[in-house]
């Protein structure tokens, strides 16, 4: 499956340098002006993450109205995390079940379900560094010039 298509609004901000023609018609869910409540139903940790976030997202226009469940998602997965580790930072990376069978905590498989969503809906909200690339345009510095381009018959900018 390829990389999913970015939505206009973006490609407009981004510019166009392939000069293709963009459509028009294509969904544009206007950013919140206004950081969103969190859920109630999220927990202590998810409301914390999502006081964390989502005024960010907010303010750089990432965060629609289509978006607020992908972070409550996120914060969820958040609190799952935390609470997991937890649990095993009191009881240890294995416990003994009924039968007296030492077995790994099942704690730690919480933790990496959770690290897998806290990964994939960070991605869909730009919070790590090359899906906050792609929501926002490269924006990163020029190349520096290359000095030995003069070397090769061309000119010095200056």
């Amino acid at each position: 499956m390829g990389r999913p298509a970015k939505p206009t609004a973006l490609k407009l901000l981004q510019g166009n340098p392939g000069k293709r023609k963009l459509k028009k018609d294509g969904p544009a869910p206007a950013p919140l002006a206004e950081t969103p409540d969190a859920p109630e139903w999220l927990g202590e940790w998810a409301v914390e993450m999502w006081g964390a976030i989502a005024p960010w997202l907010t303010q750089t226009g990432i965060m629609t109205r289509t978006d607020t469940h992908n972070l409550a998602v996120f914060c969820a997965a958040y609190e799952r995390w935390r609470l997991a580790e937890e649990e095993v930072a009191s009881k240890g990376i294995t416990v003994v079940d009924a039968k007296g069978v030492l077995k790994k905590n099942p704690a730690c498989t919480v933790i990496n379900e959770a690290l897998r969503q806290l990964a994939s809906f960070g991605a869909a909200l730009g919070l790590d560094p090359a899906s906050r690339a792609r929501l926002m345009g490269s924006g990163g510095p020029e190349k520096p010039e290359n000095p030995f381009i003069v070397l090769k018959g061309g000119r010095a900018s200056k």
